[in-house]
């Protein structure tokens, strides 16, 4: 018993998570509320919209956010408690802004391809996202947005100083998040103007988050006794075996 409550006190920092609770109902509630027939929905479409073609190649690195996003929040979890707080305030105060965004101004687009004309496995995932996620709710694009904060959390933790690693996790991380972004237009499910204030939202709660709330926040280097031991992603500091 002693050992449960050990645990549990040391993973306590877990309770922003919570959010999950909030997010979740009220997006379901828009979802439900404001269909894409609604007769107030504004439609987002700009020009460069119509110049960017559809590529179902991109469902890849659209559903690999549903990996990578996580994947930052345990990096963090597992490292730092102050660190976990701020992706958590960061991720969590924009997805509400953009939750209030759609409130007040419901939107969507009508930017999907009703045929396709293709036939393989990458169009049968789109299909299937197409079905399960609906053209609305769009701008700002939470999509773009949780990626971009998450992929900047990960950059700024000192934490990616003891990976041997490192300089190719954020090299892969970049092009991931790039990809990401890239993916929510040339899958139609986003426009262009959704993109850029995702973007626009990240960068002033960088601002906000990192420059405001958390300015006097300790983030201490870690200090790393076995460099070969690691909590998360230890295997990429493995040394190759030595011949003797």
């Amino acid at each position: 018993m002693k050992e449960i409550k050990k645990e549990l006190n040391k993973y306590k920092h877990a309770w922003p998570l919570l959010y999950v609770f909030i997010y979740m109902p009220w997006f379901l509630i828009l979802e439900h509320n404001f269909p894409a027939d609604y007769p107030g929905l504004h439609m987002i479409h700009c020009p460069l919209d119509d110049m960017i073609p559809f590529c179902e190649l991109f469902v890849i690195p659209y559903l690999l956010w549903f990996l990578y996003l996580p994947a930052v929040f345990l990096f963090l979890f597992y490292h730092s408690k102050n660190e976990f707080y701020r992706i958590c305030a960061y991720e969590f105060t924009g997805m509400t802004i953009a939750l209030l965004c759609y409130t007040i101004y419901p939107n969507g687009v009508a930017l999907r391809l009703t045929d396709i004309n293709r036939d393989n496995i990458l169009v049968d995932l789109v299909q299937f996202l197409y079905s399960n996620d609906t053209s609305t709710n769009v701008c700002p694009s939470i999509h773009v947005f949780a990626t971009l904060s998450a992929y900047i959390c990960l950059i700024k933790s000192p934490h990616m100083k003891e990976l041997k690693s490192r300089q190719r996790i954020k090299k892969c991380s970049l092009i991931l998040t790039i990809l990401i972004c890239l993916s929510t237009m040339f899958l139609k499910q986003h426009s262009v103007i959704d993109v850029i204030c995702g973007i626009l939202l990240s960068f002033v709660l960088y601002i906000v988050v990192f420059k405001w709330w958390f300015k006097n926040t300790e983030f201490p280097a870690p200090v790393v006794k076995d460099p070969h031991k690691h909590q998360v992603l230890y295997f990429l500091n493995k040394n190759k075996k030595h011949k003797k």
